[in-house]
């Protein structure tokens, strides 16, 4: 594995709200973190069928195109019993001419959940792949689960995507309903860092 020895790093994502977890993630090792919305970057097209291929295709284009250090994501929800489903296309089932609809991504996941009349607990788990990309091309991986159910009705209006229906193991609230923090801390996110963590902490 490589060791990490930037002081810099740039955050490909354009989300606010994901930039500044990561931020907050790396302030303990003195690393600076800068957006790909600082650099102007566009956002490149996720063609990858699973979450280390786009979240590869993020992390080198910011690299290449920055000459810094990148690190991107791409997570997802899986559905069991669903085949796993939408697992990569996550956010493309909340697509919309005008935008992104989770309420609408939402509430699909549990028509077909009942279309097959799956039984309950209906086991569903967040993924995260986190891509750290050098210029010259080399990366490394580290991915991240948190695993929990589908509930419904929705539940909550705290953090994003499909928060509201997903419920983790060994708690009794969504993920909708939980402090955004308090998430960070336990999320499929904070699993995948954890790890990214150890890299720093030999850098």
């Amino acid at each position: 594995m490589r060791k990490f020895t930037s002081p810099a790093l740039l955050v490909a994502t354009h989300n606010q709200g994901k930039f500044e977890e990561m931020v907050a993630l790396l302030a303990p090792f003195g690393i600076s973190a800068v957006s790909a919305k600082d650099y102007d970057l566009p956002e490149p097209e996720e063609t990858g069928t699973t979450f280390i291929e786009n979240a590869r295709i993020k992390a080198h284009a910011a690299a290449k195109a920055t000459g810094l250090p990148a690190l991107a994501d791409d997570s997802g929800i899986e559905v069991g019993a669903l085949g796993n489903a939408p697992g990569v296309y996550t956010a493309d089932w909340a697509e919309t001419p005008n935008g992104r609809d989770f309420i609408m991504a939402m509430t699909r996941v549990q028509q077909e959940l009942d279309a097959i009349k799956a039984p309950y607990p209906r086991h569903a788990r967040f993924c995260c792949t986190l891509v750290l990309a050098w210029p010259d091309g080399h990366d490394e991986i580290f991915e991240g689960v948190m695993d929990g159910q589908v509930i419904w009705p929705m539940r909550g209006d705290q953090g994003h995507g499909y928060d509201p229906i997903f419920q983790p193991n060994g708690y009794d609230i969504t993920f909708g309903e939980m402090d955004r923090w308090e998430k960070n801390k336990i999320s499929h996110r904070a699993d995948a860092f954890k790890k990214l963590v150890s890299l720093l902490e030999h850098a």
